[in-house]
């Protein structure tokens, strides 16, 4: 019989991301919204391994099967490590990806290039009903742009920009994505123990 394991998110992008990285094992892979009747689970901790752990229990417990939780964001040096746990949130409670990047952009006027530094952080939270929570933690080191570049992904992919790689997460394909993103990076490290877990 095939495994099952829910994403603890109702945001599509995290959702498609996780789906793709998943995959190759034999583990029927759902989002919430799948489900009707999910507590919403209030983002309240300090950090991203606090919340990725009470969204992850919080709906393994309610539906009694397996969760994974995400949560991650972006922490920029200049701004002491602003927006972190509030990025989704960052311009507001209802604040689109676009509002967040533009209030991004506006607080980092004026910073030099050289004082951009920030970086993506991701942690996953697997909550299996009987068991321990496990986490995997990732990071991705990059600079804060001056304008959005590129289409894809979400949030603040326009305006996270890769010295190495010459781009902005959001000129990256999905597949070049997972190989440097922080949750590719977490999923990596997740996926070496997710089979003795589940």
């Amino acid at each position: 019989m095939q495994k099952q394991l829910v994403l603890a998110t109702r945001n599509k992008g995290k959702v498609q991301e996780l789906k793709a990285m998943l995959a190759g094992y034999d583990i029927e892979v759902m989002g919430l919204d799948q489900f009707l009747n999910c507590p919403e689970v209030e983002e309240d901790q300090d950090t991203f391994e606090g919340n990725a752990i009470k969204k992850a229990q919080t709906i393994a417990e309610f539906l009694q099967v397996p969760a994974l939780a995400d949560d991650s964001g972006l922490e920029v040096d200049a701004l002491q490590g602003r927006p972190g746990v509030y990025s989704a949130r960052f311009a507001g409670v209802d604040a689109t990806d676009e509002d967040n990047n533009r209030k991004l952009l506006e607080l980092m006027q004026g910073v030099p290039t050289g004082e951009r530094s920030g970086r993506f952080r991701c942690v996953l939270a697997l909550a299996v009903p009987g068991q321990a929570t496990a986490t995997w933690h990732g990071t991705c080191e990059g600079k804060i742009g001056i304008t959005p570049r590129g289409t894809g992904g979400f949030g603040y992919d326009p305006l996270f920009f890769l010295p190495i790689e010459g781009k902005t997460m959001a000129e990256f394909t999905k597949e070049e994505k997972s190989k440097i993103s922080h949750r590719g990076m977490a999923m990596r490290k997740m996926m070496v123990e997710i089979a003795g877990l589940m």
